[in-house]
């Protein structure tokens, strides 16, 4: 038990990690262990930023099977089909493939609810001219995966044309910086210039990824403000997104592992355009 543990270590001090401890946990913990106990912030999430290979290969492996359930999606996408169903069908899929669980509850957002990055998915039917954005993620072995994929449902105007290509050049332009050595900053600049030079930095609102683990997100973050440098072992996600109030949004994101001389993307689906006819 830990009790005994703690005992046969003689330990006189024992952290933990405050902002995930109530007042109630902290009180048992003194009336059955003589220990001082301090509370720490932000050590445990230190320690998660480099993963072993085994997480790594957890992560891995819940990114196959997000990448090939949305695989065996797309051909089922339609105009008349709900938010709703394409996002159950999407769980069913990752489960099937052995997801213990979901990474968080899958994001379908659909035409001018697309512009909304946390929309949950509703009973909104897919419509011609409709951007539809995919955000989802499953668990193998306690450890989370997370991408994004945006489809079109019918053939693309200019408007939707354009959007989807800046949105797609800043993501490829971003994910080649990924590596060894760099900040989460310096990754974001790249991504956000070029939205910004296109004339839509304002509907660029959120920063660009995350990493992730046990929780769908940890530390560091590709921000403006992060200037955590990158090491071997981290997973990044990199998802640049535009959200156009009225019109809709298109975000892409890969999962992608820091290595000695650069990275490895682990999500594998292509991020061409796709047009459901």
């Amino acid at each position: 038990s830990l009790k005994a543990l703690i005992e046969e270590e003689q330990a006189q001090t024992i952290a933990f990690e405050k902002d995930h401890v109530t007042v109630g946990q902290l009180e048992d913990w003194q009336g059955k262990l003589s220990a001082q106990f301090v509370g720490i912030s932000g050590w445990v999430q230190e320690l998660r930023m480099i993963k072993t290979k085994e997480e790594i290969d957890s992560i891995r492996k819940a990114a196959q099977i997000a990448d090939q359930a949305f695989a065996k999606l797309l051909p089922s996408l339609h105009s008349g089909m709900t938010e709703r169903e394409a996002a159950l069908e999407l769980e069913f899929l990752m489960r099937k493939a052995g997801a213990s669980g979901m990474s968080f509850n899958p994001i379908v957002a659909s035409g001018p609810r697309s512009a909304l990055p946390h929309a949950s998915p509703g009973e909104r039917i897919f419509s011609v001219g409709d951007f539809v954005v995919f955000d989802f993620g499953c668990v193998v072995n306690g450890y989370c995966s997370d991408m994004t994929r945006t489809v079109l449902i019918g053939e693309p105007a200019e408007k939707h044309l354009l959007i989807y290509d800046l949105v797609f050049e800043a993501q490829i332009e971003s994910l080649k910086a990924v590596g060894p050595g760099k900040t989460g900053a310096e990754i974001d600049a790249i991504a956000r210039d070029i939205i910004s030079e296109a004339g839509y930095g304002q509907y660029f609102g959120h920063g660009l990824g995350h990493s992730l683990g046990l929780e769908v997100h940890e530390n560091p973050r590709l921000s403006k403000t992060d200037q955590t440098v990158l090491q071997p072992g981290t997973i990044v996600t990199v998802e640049p997104g535009v959200y156009l109030p009225g019109f809709g949004g298109v975000r892409i994101e890969d999962l992608v592992l820091v290595t000695e001389d650069g990275h490895e993307v682990l999500s594998s689906t292509f991020k061409e355009l796709y047009v459901v006819k």
